[in-house]
């Protein structure tokens, strides 16, 4: 299941679940406030699917703007977490390959702070640049959701 936030035509920020037909369906006339709110429900995958068999408001995606995944978060990240990374890192680099041999090949990936929830940007939104830099390297990126006991609840 794929849950999204997003604001309709009255800018109201709503929850909602994609359909399969490319629409999405207003979750929040169902009491769903917020994602975080299915995240920390014990029984939220449950909820969902129950949501999911109703007959809720349908939304096209060019009619709503879709935001945040996740609505107030820190973002974490993983770094050198695969080759073409490695060897990127240790061109642009004056560290030796040594400082990127050891983070790729350690037991535990180099986790770091990336991110207060305030410059988290949505879908299609501008990514800003530092003052400061006058480049940017775009990568992949894989996002894990996780709750607070813990759970992979999404990704």
């Amino acid at each position: 299941m794929k849950l999204c936030r997003f604001k309709n035509a009255e800018g109201e920020v709503r929850v909602g679940l994609a359909v399969d037909d490319g629409t999405i369906a207003d979750l929040s006339g169902s009491g769903v406030e917020s994602i975080t709110s299915l995240l920390e429900d014990t029984n939220g995958t449950q909820r969902v699917s129950e949501l999911a068999e109703q007959d809720l408001p349908q939304l096209a995606l060019g009619d709503i703007t879709l935001l945040t995944p996740v609505e107030g978060q820190e973002v974490w990240a993983a770094g050198v977490t695969y080759l073409r990374s490695k060897k990127a890192r240790m061109e642009e680099s004056d560290f030796s390959a040594n400082a990127y041999d050891l983070v790729y090949e350690a037991e535990r990936p180099e986790i770091f702070f990336k991110s207060v929830p305030s410059k988290v940007v949505g879908p299609g939104e501008a990514v800003g640049i530092r003052k400061d830099s006058n480049w940017n390297v775009p990568e992949p990126e894989l996002t894990l959701v996780i709750n607070s006991r813990k759970e992979l609840v999404g990704f």
